[in-house]
């Protein structure tokens, strides 16, 4: 199956702003492009790249005075199958953990594990642990939270979605990785493309978020907005949290002045 994705963006800016932007292919899924991948902008700029802590492919630029409209389009193969579910795939105890999850279990900017331990021990600390205790905890989220465009706050941490039940996609991901954080599951953040392949059209094509939780050795994709598995995942980005792996992150203020995301199957031909 191929899938054509990308997106439309327009920024302003008063005066030359320093700016990164994560909205490329993540590193893991290049090989399954099927022409590479381009950033045009307009103006033409100057960019470059570079990889961050987290390997993902970050691109740095100066933004000029005025507008500068930032255009990606590409097409990638997928092998067409749901997001597994491995119903026996355990937790790993803390001190058998590679190194590099543990800062996966720690709290973050938008995962404040301080402020949800006790809910989470109370929720679900009693719930054999494994795989059905990550998909309980987003099925609770799932239920618990109202997605809401109209209620998208960039600000709105775990602890206050759960306290408001409303928000968006990165706001039900910050939940559930929260609240797997603090029964030392390790879990991340993912930004990518998801569309409505083998679903029904129900919002506006959009960037996604979801998590991925660490159980019986390797990464699982875990989307407690959506909770179902779904087909053509692309992921972007992958981090601690949003502020970790911002769209656009700029070092000045700006506008933005439109935004428009595509994700669809395409034919061989």
């Amino acid at each position: 199956m191929l899938i054509r994705y990308g997106y439309d963006i327009t920024l302003a800016c008063a005066e030359p702003t320093a700016m990164v932007s994560l909205l490329e292919v993540h590193e893991d899924r290049k090989a399954d492009l099927r022409a590479p991948e381009n950033l045009y902008f307009t103006p033409d700029i100057a960019s470059t790249t570079y990889h961050d802590i987290y390997g993902n492919r970050c691109r740095r630029f100066v933004a000029p005075a005025g507008e500068l409209r930032l255009w990606g389009d590409a097409t990638i193969e997928d092998d067409e199958t749901l997001d597994p579910e491995v119903w026996d795939a355990p937790e790993i105890p803390v001190q058998n953990l590679p190194d590099d999850c543990l800062v996966y279990l720690l709290g973050s900017r938008y995962c404040e594990t301080d402020r949800l331990s006790q809910f989470a021990w109370d929720r679900f600390g009693n719930l054999a642990p494994g795989w059905s205790r990550v998909q309980a905890i987003c099925d609770f989220v799932h239920d618990h939270i109202r997605f809401d465009y109209m209620q998208a706050r960039a600000t709105r941490s775990a602890f206050e979605a759960l306290n408001e039940g409303v928000g968006v996609c990165r706001d039900f991901a910050h939940l559930a990785v929260a609240l797997c954080r603090c029964l030392n599951i390790p879990a991340r953040y993912v930004n990518g493309h998801l569309g409505d392949i083998g679903v029904p059209v129900a919002d506006p094509m959009d960037f996604s978020a979801w998590i991925e939780v660490y159980l019986g050795g390797r990464w699982y994709t875990f989307d407690p907005r959506n909770n179902m598995p779904r087909i053509g995942r692309i992921v972007i980005s992958r981090g601690r949290d949003a502020a970790d792996i911002p769209l656009i992150n700029s070092f000045g203020p700006h506008v933005l002045n439109s935004f428009r995301v595509w994700t669809y199957e395409v034919s061989e031909a």
